[in-house]
């Protein structure tokens, strides 16, 4: 069973995106969908994804007719989101076009000037649209939303804090954690990943986002105030083990204990720790809670 794992994972970076795409994005659907429709997202919207992966949730809320931009430091999975959403951007109007932009967010890119596009594919990708005069950061923008539990609070300080600004008084700004370990099956799978990096690499994996107090200390140090928050239940449900085993590593969390370990022994304890998640028919399903705060600029 090992080996059948350790050949049915992807440890470069482009299988790993590929795996976050086909596997792991969409275990976040009932998240996008709950604040999409807390937010009335709709026509008319103008929305920023920060740290948006390969283009899921951009593509829902492209989809409600909102004109969506989206920001992440992974150049893979922004190349995987523009093949995604090629097809049907070519009969979308100028306006509504879905802009991906890539590697470190500067005050520039949120003025909708970069002073250097960033190449995502070989192209040159588009700033985000203006609404009429941008004369600060952000400020076409209605919300901004950081939807990625597994990004450290450290990467998104600062973009939070660009956004706040610059941006127009009331614009919503929506960031996401795991919810209480208790209602997290997941948390314990996780703390493999703390385990195996601790001792041998000097430190803990970057904290994460979870608990509703990291939200709103995380939103005041940005310059934003808290106005709402909600929880919403995020299964993880995969076909098989090998399956669930790939999903999770896509996420990043694991790559402390692979670098103080190796690819075989976190792919055979992330195995081991998932047995009891089995069900009968081979697929593996646990149930979480994922908390999400609304601040406003």
């Amino acid at each position: 069973m090992t080996a059948t794992l350790y050949r049915g994972s992807r440890p470069d970076a482009r299988g790993r995106a590929r795996d976050w795409a086909e596997i792991q994005e969409r275990m976040l659907v009932p998240l996008y969908d709950a604040v999409y429709d807390r937010l009335e997202v709709g026509a008319g919207t103008r929305l920023l994804g920060l740290a948006c992966g390969s283009g899921l949730a951009l593509m829902l809320a492209s989809a409600r007719g909102a004109a969506v931009t989206g920001h992440d430091r992974d150049g893979e999975r922004l190349a995987l989101a523009r093949e995604r959403l090629a097809a049907r951007e070519r009969d979308r109007p100028p306006e509504r076009r879905t802009r991906l932009l890539a590697g470190e967010l500067r005050l520039a890119d949120l003025r909708g000037r970069p002073a250097t596009p960033a190449p995502v594919g070989g192209a040159a990708v588009p700033a985000p649209p203006p609404r009429g005069r941008t004369d600060t950061p952000a400020r076409g923008y209605d919300v901004v939303t950081a939807f990625e539990p597994a990004a450290p609070a450290g990467e998104l300080g600062p973009a939070l804090a660009a956004v706040a600004r610059g941006s127009r008084p009331g614009s919503a700004v929506v960031l996401a954690g795991w919810g209480p370990p208790e209602r997290c099956a997941t948390s314990r799978v996780l703390g493999i990943a703390t385990r195996l990096a601790e001792p041998r690499a000097g430190a803990a994996p970057a904290p994460r986002l979870s608990g509703r107090d990291d939200l709103e200390d995380l939103a005041r140090t940005a310059g934003l105030r808290p106005d709402g928050s909600g929880r919403v239940a995020c299964p993880f449900g995969y076909p098989d083990l090998p399956s669930a085993v790939r999903g999770l590593l896509s996420t990043g969390l694991f790559d402390a204990a692979v670098a103080a370990t190796d690819s075989q022994q976190v792919d055979k304890e992330l195995a081991e720790a998932l047995h009891p998640y089995r069900r009968p028919d081979g697929s593996v399903r646990m149930e979480n809670v994922f908390r999400y705060l609304i601040a406003r600029v």
